[in-house]
């Protein structure tokens, strides 16, 4: 985000704040920072609803006129404690700066002074006008659910009337588009509680626009030389305590499963057998080593390049939890490719042009993709695996392949996992907004701890880079994405009912079902309505299902041999014969044409 941007959201978050402490004076501020589309601040001791946002709103703006600057004020921990005696969130932030060597700094505005470390505008009185407070919603302490639960009022800011409005309008329209909304309309999915928050039930339509992702993303991974691979949904307990997932990860991971001898043993009070201990998998990765490792390798055998559509589990917090965006249980589109060190680099492109394929084929171009470069932190290298010449060069042979596949990236050191440097690829939906994708990691943790090795050209035993590859990133999460980019609209390829016959009267249902026959016999899928509606009501309906195309039949059609095709924004394309559309569709569908 533009600095200048951030300062005055960080500002307007000040103005808030002053705003709520004098009309709810008991209320205790905590922290209130800037976000990518706004900002936030949290409050303890507040009980609100979003229909005080506006008087919220309208003390700003009387607080605003006697601001003229944010002047800095340094003090003392002592001095600062005394000022927040009252508020235990304030100081502890204070105790943590102490504790650090930061210096204690205060701002103040008119009346209002807050901890801060700074980052404001220079003219609150000029520059602080365009501003919304958008909603209420409860958030942790820190982050952190054993904290107590605060009143988060969220708002955002910008340096114009027409960009505000503009914000505001692609929330109305992000409202529409909300996938929750939309499956639930046009019939695709919904989470049940009786099933389990953060785990979808794909209902027909949706199985129907997953398979067609799912068909092409097999046949695609084939072309590009990928062997497919199938794992099990749970793995022996020594094979995460390999992975180090039970040590790491495992705040993230289902109990043990525990069944059969194994509980009947535990319900005795008897030691239970660990192979007998089994965990839902939360990722795939330690799988497809375990196939590496069941032959041995040579250098002549690598590249090898796994992929499988494998689903794993992950104990997310509830609050967390949305839609098909954050889930419990979902399906990454998972590779691995294990290669020689001279590979790596021919690897990567071969990963990035295969990343640009998929996007351009879901009609998204590279100028709607963000990709960022994560680096391990130069200052504190002891919480990453490897040493400094593997991270070297991976990190130098990413930002190579990067600058030679012309990707417009940011680097962000600190950002890598601790197994390996990565590039992250975001895509921007119709609407502007960042959605993660994509993901190319290194791993050095992993081969090491498996012992995977190959024979090299001089006989020795060496350990092959492996590369881990997402290219939706999960299934659950790019349906969504699509959802929502699309407000539903898919392409015809995509579609779940991409053909609705619409007869005008029952004397025509005979006639209907031939060309229901017909189109089913071309594979396109297709439903006839023969409810006793009008036809207007019919063209609403289905234009409601967001079907691809109707085909309208009447007394004319059926003496002509016709159908009269009507697209789903009502565009009205003619009469024609029966044979001619399904010509044109399928060259539609075969194409994959964005419509």
């Amino acid at each position: 985000m533009d600095i200048k941007l951030e300062n005055l959201r960080h500002s307007t978050s000040h103005l808030m704040a002053a705003a709520v402490l004098e009309l709810f004076p008991n209320a205790k501020p905590t922290l209130g920072p800037p976000t990518e589309d706004g900002f936030y601040y949290d409050f303890d001791e507040l009980k609100i609803s979003e229909d005080d946002l506006p008087k919220i709103e309208e003390r700003m703006r009387e607080i605003v006129k006697s601001w003229g600057m944010f002047e800095k004020l340094e003090t003392s921990n002592s001095e600062a404690i005394e000022q927040y005696k009252n508020n235990p969130y304030k100081k502890e932030l204070i105790e943590e700066h102490s504790k650090s060597g930061e210096k204690i700094t205060l701002y103040k505005s008119g009346n209002f002074i807050d901890l801060c470390k700074g980052g404001h505008i220079e003219n609150p009185q000029k520059e602080l006008k365009y501003f919304k407070l958008l909603s209420v919603a409860g958030a942790y302490w820190r982050g952190n659910e054993k904290n107590k639960m605060l009143t988060r009022i969220y708002g955002t800011a910008f340096f114009s009337q027409k960009e505000l409005d503009e914000y505001l309008k692609n929330i109305e329209e992000a409202k529409k588009r909300d996938h929750r909304k939309l499956g639930k309309e046009l019939d695709l999915f919904h989470i049940d509680e009786r099933v389990g928050l953060g785990l979808p039930l794909w209902h027909p339509k949706g199985a129907i626009l997953w398979r067609e992702i799912e068909d092409f993303w097999y046949k695609e991974h084939l072309k590009n030389g990928y062997g497919l691979v199938r794992t099990p949904h749970i793995g022996n307990s020594e094979l995460w305590k390999t992975s180090g997932h039970l040590n790491f990860y495992n705040s993230s991971m289902y109990p043990p499963l525990e069944a059969g001898q194994a509980l009947e043993e535990k319900q005795q009070g008897k030691k239970v057998d660990v192979s007998e201990e089994y965990y839902l998998k939360p990722m795939n990765c330690p799988f497809h080593l375990q196939i590496y490792s069941a032959t041995p390798k040579s250098y002549r055998d690598l590249p090898l390049r796994w992929a499988e559509c494998g689903t794993v589990y992950r104990y997310e917090k509830k609050g967390e939890l949305s839609g098909l965006i954050r889930v419990r249980g979902f399906t990454q589109d998972d590779a691995h490719i294990i290669c020689r060190k001279d590979q790596v680099e021919e690897e990567l492109e071969r990963v990035i042009d295969f990343i640009i394929y998929i996007y351009k084929s879901f009609g998204f171009e590279m100028d709607k993709v963000q990709v960022f470069l994560s680096l391990r932190d130069p200052d504190n290298k002891t919480k990453y695996a490897g040493d400094d010449t593997g991270w070297d060069f991976t990190e130098k042979v990413l930002r190579k392949v990067a600058n030679k596949c012309k990707l417009n990236f940011t680097e962000e050191k600190g950002e890598a996992a601790f197994y390996g440097p990565k590039l992250d690829f975001k895509i921007k939906d119709a609407l502007g907004r960042l959605w993660q994708c994509s993901t190319l990691q290194f791993d050095f943790n992993l081969p090491a701890k498996f012992g995977i090795e190959y024979t090299n050209d001089r006989g020795e035993k060496e350990t092959p880079y492996m590369l881990h590859r997402a290219l939706f990133g999960s299934y659950e999460r790019f349906i969504g994405l699509l959802i929502e980019h699309y407000a539903g609209n898919f392409p015809t390829w995509l579609t779940p009912v991409q053909v609705k016959v619409l007869p005008i009267t029952d004397k025509q249902l005979g006639y209907a079902k031939t060309v229901v026959d017909k189109l089913k016999t071309e594979s396109i899928r297709v439903e006839l309505d023969d409810r006793s509606e009008t036809l207007g009501a019919k063209i609403r309906d289905a234009q409601k299902e967001k079907v691809a195309y109707m085909l309208i039949v009447g007394e004319r059609e059926v003496k002509d041999g016709t159908v009269s095709e009507r697209g789903r924004s009502g565009k009205d394309y003619g009469s024609m014969k029966l044979e001619e559309f399904i010509k044109n569709i399928k060259e539609e569908i075969d194409r994959k044409t964005i419509n």
